[in-house]
Formats: structure tokens, sequence, C-alpha cells
């Protein structure tokens, strides 16, 4: 695997390559990361990976300063692996050489909802960092996991759009036995934090279980699952019943119809925020 640092230098190893398959990810990866990079294997030659703690994305507020930065154990578990060709991992100076005034923002209906409404501004550095590697790197495919669910649908109108030719696959929420979605933030939780965390995946399993069941009371299924959350001392966000297609909330005709919907949830945990999701699709 060959690490650069530089733009220059990842398209001097990129130069003549048409089948590129690309991974954006902020480091400090795991097994989730890793099973990207497989799928990304499959799809396209060479693999490349990039690692870049994005400020674009981070609030004021949020914890980019303490945000895990641990490149020289990234590198030997993608060594290991044998997955990826070429890793990027710019500084901030490579990537931003001059304040970002020019930047991608996603229409309100799309990215001022769930984690744009409490993350203002998320969506908008995401969407600008993705635009700018993908720029750099110049894939025929991306690849995503499913767990940044609402990220998914933001980078795939972003590419469509803007008619960029990169297809963009999505690859499943991977989990640890117990349910709790793989992330990077999970190593903020602390041990009895850690063993009541998977109830935000149980609780999304509820609303499937109901909808399925034939619940189409939308409001009251999010209640009672915010409610049973705070019961445990998590302090909700949201907890919210969207279409798959477009995020925007189904109407109780569509969910008895069968709609394809996604049950989405974010939840502060002491000082660590989780989100996940459940897609429902009825039979």
């Amino acid at each position: 695997m060959k690490v650069v640092h530089t733009i220059e230098e990842l398209r001097d190893q990129l130069r003549g390559q048409l089948r590129v398959a690309f991974v954006p990810t902020m480091g400090n990866l795991h097994q989730a990361h890793l099973s990207l990079m497989k799928l990304a294997r499959q799809h396209g030659d060479p693999v490349v990976a990039s690692i870049f703690v994005n400020r674009l994305q981070f609030g004021p507020n949020e914890d980019f300063d303490r945000y895990p930065r641990t490149l020289a154990d990234d590198i030997e578990k993608l060594e290991r692996e044998r997955d990826v060709y070429v890793l990027f991992a710019p500084n901030e100076r490579e990537m931003y050489p001059e304040p970002q005034n020019f930047q991608i923002q996603p229409p309100p209906d799309l990215g001022g909802i769930l984690e744009g409404e409490f993350r203002p501004g998320f969506f908008g550095g995401v969407s600008t960092v993705v635009m700018k590697l993908f720029s750099c790197v110049q894939p025929s495919v991306a690849v995503f996991g499913k767990k940044d669910y609402q990220q998914l649908m933001v980078v795939r109108n972003m590419c469509r759009q803007f008619q960029l030719p990169v297809n963009i696959l999505a690859h499943e929420t991977v989990r640890d036995a117990d349910g709790l979605a793989l992330s990077s933030r999970n190593m903020y939780l602390q041990p009895a934090e850690r063993a009541e965390a998977p109830r935000l995946f149980a609780t999304l399993k509820k609303v499937q279980a109901a909808i399925e069941a034939g619940d189409a009371d939308a409001q009251a299924l999010e209640s009672q699952a915010a409610e049973d959350l705070s019961a445990h001392g998590w302090q909700v966000d949201y907890v919210s019943l969207r279409r798959q297609r477009d995020l925007l909330r189904p109407q109780a005709g569509e969910i008895q119809a069968g709609e394809p919907l996604v049950v989405l949830a974010a939840a502060k945990l002491g000082a660590t925020r989780l989100i996940d999701n459940l897609e429902i699709c009825k039979k």
C-alpha cells in the first residue's frame, strides 16, 4: 500500500486509472470501515481510501479537537487487510490551503432536517469535502455506509444533480454482536454506557415490529420510542419515521400501503452522541 499526503502525489499514483474505487473516512478505522473497502475492491481497481478529519462538518461545540486520530494504527490495519492500493492522508493545509469560500449547500428539505436540524452546517461541510475529494481522486465508484443514512442520501443527490460520474454504493450497517452499530465515537462510551448503548437499535427494532404488525401511527411510535430511551438516561434528539426515497414524513395511508420506510434516531448517552437507523419494508 502506498501512503500519500499531497494531491499531487495522489494524482501521480492514479494517472491513467479508469476504475478507481474510493472509500472516504475520517480515520480511527474499525471493522465497518474495512468492510467498506472490501466492497470497494469488488467493484473497482485500484482501491483508494482517504483519512481526513474534516473541520467543516464540525460545529463550534463539537468534538473536532478530540476526535481520535490514529494514523499509524490505521495504516497497520489497512496493510494487514491488503484491500487498499493508495491511502490519501492529507493535512488540513493540503485540503484547505485557503479559506474554503466555495461550498456545497444541500437543500433545506434534505440537509436541514434530522441531523441537519441538530447539527447546523454539518451536511454543507460533508458535501464540500466529498466534492473536493472526488475532484482529487476521480473515482468511478465510491462506497458509503448505511449507518450514516442521511449522509448517503445527500451524497447520492449531490452526484445526481451535478452529474458526477461516480456510482455511489451503500454498505449495510456493521454491528457488534449485541446490535450496537460500529462507530469511531463508541470508544468514548464508559463501561456502563457501553452496556446500555444497544438499546438504541433495540428501540428501532420495536418500531419496525409495530409497523410490520400494522401500526400506522408514526407520531405515537416516535413518541413512545423517545420516551423509552429517555427513561433509561438517554438525551434524545430525535426518533423519526421517514420515507426511504426522500426522508419526508409518510402519511398513514402510505405506511398502510407498504411504502418503504426508515426509522432514524440520534441520542446522547452521557457525553457521547450516537446515531442509528433501520429500514422497514413491509412484505
